[in-house]
């Protein structure tokens, strides 16, 4: 058998229907690379995102996490009905960075806000297979306030449901700007060693790597088939055990482009991962692809 698994997962779904539109074209597609996905239970289109979940429990789909509204001219608002002040900005949205929540949100509105976002997906149907998190909000890893992380895997202990955390930290990930960890190497490796054994014993499973692609610059912006290539030579040097990587594909429409100033290279992602030569591409290098469901059946052994 295969030493090296792979969850492809399609973060925001339901962010918009272009979003939502495109996600669940992919898992219609059998030939398709994505394995999985995460609902933004604050966005419009989260309820046609449960929907299909709802009606197709064979798939493993999960809530993204949000923290974070980022983009100019579309927002969200927390979801929980209590108190939310320490999580909105000055125009009352969440707020943009993942540093402005660590800064000013309080934990106990942090914890009730991820659990009405669970329960939110819930009651429109969704059964979640795993959780994750938006921009990376609770993961400490802007400003070293890791109590975020510790609270959001004590709820997923709670749930029984496995969570997109790293168990395994490398120099690359340090690297990559889309990780975007801005404390040192050394304070970030103490406290997820940490924080890894606690996960481990509350029985939440998690993924040994979390590789995304690079956006910030390189040969990969320039065109399609740049990142095309650029993302099958990426995914031939995961390591052995279990990676992720994670996408945010979309439909070209107006609707994307007035929501995001990289709406083409989302376009790019759902093109790539639609494209039955990119799993072919993944299986002939010895990868096997899973989902966050087949991750938890793991974890048990």
């Amino acid at each position: 058998m295969s030493d090296r698994y792979l969850i492809i997962n399609a973060d925001d779904f339901g962010m918009c229907n272009a979003s939502a539109d495109a996600v669940i074209a992919l898992f219609k597609n059998e030939k398709s690379a994505l394995t999985s996905s995460t609902i933004m239970a604050p966005c419009g289109w989260a309820p046609k995102a449960c929907r299909f979940a709802k009606e197709n429990p064979q798939f493993a789909i999960g809530v993204h996490l949000t923290l974070t509204s980022e983009w100019s001219n579309y927002r969200w608002s927390p979801v929980s009905q209590g108190n939310t002040a320490s999580l909105r900005d000055e125009e009352g949205y969440m707020w943009h960075e993942s540093v402005d929540v660590e800064k000013n949100a309080s934990l106990n509105e942090v914890e009730s806000e991820i659990r009405a976002q669970i329960e939110r997906c819930k009651a429109l149907g969704l059964t979640p297979s795993h959780l994750d998190n938006h921009m990376g909000s609770l993961y400490g890893i802007e400003t070293g306030r890791f109590e975020l992380l510790q609270k959001t895997i004590e709820i997923a202990g709670e749930y029984g449901l496995p969570f997109r955390c790293p168990s395994k930290l490398t120099p690359e990930m340090f690297g990559n700007t889309m990780l975007e960890i801005n404390i040192d190497e050394s304070t970030v490796g103490a406290a997820f060693g940490q924080l890894m054994g606690y996960a481990d014993m509350l029985g939440v499973a998690l993924p040994d790597y979390l590789i995304p692609n690079e956006w910030d610059g390189g040969p990969q912006c320039e065109s399609y088939e740049n990142f095309r290539e650029y993302i099958y030579e990426l995914y031939k040097s995961f390591p052995d055990g279990v990676t992720e990587t994670y996408m945010h594909p979309s439909l070209e429409c107006d609707e994307l482009k007035g929501t995001s100033g990289r709406w083409k290279f989302r376009t790019w992602e759902f093109q790539l991962l639609n494209d039955p030569a990119t799993r072919q591409h993944i299986e002939a290098n010895g990868i096997k692809l899973i989902n966050y469901r087949d991750l938890a059946e793991m974890r048990k052994k």
